[in-house]
């Protein structure tokens, strides 16, 4: 039996729908009932039979913080996916992304090795990694280096990493990949999958920072090979491209036939929206849309290698554009159904 944590976002979610159509036996922790984003990437890609997949799903109710739980969970299993984390830009959440991506690590790690898992794979994030001068390309073996410009959702989940390796020391087989910004459908209010919404209502404002992107189907694809290979004790970076802001809402715009941004932000137009929608937050007692942390992270250009991974395991990326291509497709299709609120 496979333990996976964190089922329920756009990874999870992939990646539970990969485990059980190989006939995997899977346990999936849960903090409560609310699965539609498991149930809609079911039904988006096994239509005749995505109900009878679902229920070969066993579900515990659950937290990564609540050691307890996370004890019951984990009685019986052999190997464990840690997919659970907390993404946010906002200084407000730092001590619950810091309880969740660090503390519920630790839990994990410390009953893996206590009850003897034979692998874990733990999800971290290409913010994990240093970052170099930008414009350089960043591999794994770039060293993290403390910063004011790291955000509070890289400073946790490079501390989740911490444990991990922590873990290894003391005996633990484990992989850790670090995904680049995850696509594919889910919530369309939330996450990246907001970010098809927000080109969907128009978008006229865009910025020239560069960032890697990655398909959840392949990162899900590579975590499993690398679960069932004799891999113990790395990390690899997984992304499919590396591009421009402009490129990835440009692309997006394209399949839904809508218009490009014409209004580019630059350094010091990002400073003062990020400035003015924080006091307009704080007047409004309401949660700015643009941050610090995303403000720097929309005009900071930034390479990250994935030769590694392909070295390894041999994996070919599906292509960026395909990606968002099938990701609009969904996007139109639950449109019309009516599955979401503008």
């Amino acid at each position: 039996m496979i333990l996976v944590t964190g089922g329920t976002g756009i990874l999870g979610s992939r990646l539970l729908f990969d485990l059980v159509s190989k006939g995997i036996d899977v346990r999936c922790l849960s903090r409560n009932n609310k699965h539609s984003i498991v149930e809609k990437t079911f039904r988006n890609n096994a239509p005749d039979n995505y109900d009878s997949l679902l229920k070969k799903i066993e579900w515990v109710k659950g937290d990564v913080t609540d050691v307890i739980s996370l004890e019951d969970a984990m009685q019986g299993i052999s190997k464990v996916y840690h997919c659970a984390g907390f993404v946010s830009f906002y200084p407000s959440d730092y001590k619950m992304m810091m309880k969740i991506n660090v503390e519920g690590t630790e839990n994990i790690v410390n009953l893996s090795l206590e009850k003897g898992i034979e692998k874990l794979v733990h999800v971290s994030s290409i913010a994990a990694i240093g970052r170099l001068k930008q414009n350089e390309t960043i591999n794994e073996e770039t060293h993290w280096k403390i910063s004011s410009a790291n955000t509070g959702y890289a400073i946790s989940k490079y501390g989740a990493e911490r444990e991990v390796w922590r873990g290894i020391e003391e005996g633990l087989n484990a992989v850790i990949v670090n995904p680049a910004v995850i696509i594919g459908p889910g919530d369309w209010n939330t996450n990246t999958p907001a970010m098809f919404n927000l080109v969907w209502k128009g978008l006229n404002f865009y910025t020239e920072g560069i960032t890697a992107f990655v398909d959840a189907r392949d990162v899900s694809k590579a975590m499993i090979n690398l679960m069932e290979s004799n891999i113990k004790n790395e990390r690899y970076i997984l992304a499919s491209e590396n591009i421009s802001f402009k490129e990835f809402f440009d692309s997006i715009a394209d399949n839904f036939h809508k218009h490009h941004a014409k209004i580019k932000i630059g350094t010091t137009l990002a400073a003062i929206a990020w400035r003015m929608l924080a006091l307009k937050g704080f007047l409004i007692n309401s949660r700015p849309m643009i941050t610090k942390e995303t403000a720097i992270a929309s005009i900071s250009r930034y390479y990250y290698s994935n030769d590694k991974i392909k070295k390894v395991i041999g994996l070919e990326f599906i292509p960026l554009k395909k990606s968002i291509e099938d990701v609009c497709k969904i996007f139109m299709e639950e449109k019309e159904t009516m599955n979401f609120k503008n």
